[in-house]
């Protein structure tokens, strides 16, 4: 149930503008609970839900995470930083737990056969891509739901990928969907620049 606070889909999309300086303010712990809830409904392929969110708060690591970003300094100064990733190993070694409850046993095993034969058919790295475009779906949740609970973002896929794979212990195989800084916005940022709609939408 929404709450005084939160913003409707349409005014959360028409308000959000990527923001790269924010307030000490922190994320109270019900609030950022709420945003990893929102995010965890996001749906998937075979609902195999290949995201994983790691959440730095902690001001050294985030210290470190603005070096890996080549000083960018909203990482640094943000309340909390989301670092989402892809992980398809980790769901092809717990395929079962995918299968929704509500299906006989039989197919159950069933679907986990098929699902193996498919992702085993693949190279890590195929199979990383696949689970990358699923992830991108939850990446836009996130920033979805924390503009929509009165926060600010901005996605970042300028940083090193492998300083920041050791700095969080990420496997090698983990694909980037990329960094959020999270926080009050300090600033407004820029108005919207978008292409027409004649550009981007064709009817068939």
């Amino acid at each position: 149930m929404a709450d005084q606070t939160s913003l409707s889909v349409e005014e959360a999309i028409e308000t959000r503008h990527s923001i790269r300086r924010f307030t000490e303010d922190p994320i109270p712990k019900k609030e950022m609970s709420k945003i990893l809830e929102l995010v965890r409904l996001s749906p998937s392929a075979w609902n195999l839900q290949p995201w994983r969110l790691h959440v730095v708060i902690e001001s050294t690591l985030k210290n470190k995470l603005e070096e890996a970003a080549y000083g960018q300094k909203q990482v640094g100064s943000a309340p909390a930083v989301f670092v989402v990733i892809s992980d398809m190993e980790d769901v092809l070694a717990n395929l079962p737990d995918t299968i929704h409850p509500s299906i006989p046993e039989a197919r159950r095993e069933e679907e986990v056969s098929n699902l193996a034969s498919f992702f085993n058919g693949m190279s890590i790295e195929e199979r990383g891509q696949w689970g990358l475009t699923q992830t991108n779906i939850a990446f836009g949740f996130l920033m979805m739901a924390v503009q929509g609970l009165g926060y600010s973002s901005v996605p970042m896929l300028g940083f090193d990928q492998q300083k920041v794979k050791e700095l969080l212990d990420l496997p090698e195989h983990a694909k980037f969907a990329g960094i959020l800084p999270v926080g009050k916005a300090a600033n407004e940022g820029y108005p919207h620049h978008r292409f027409e709609l004649e550009k981007i939408v064709t009817f068939h």
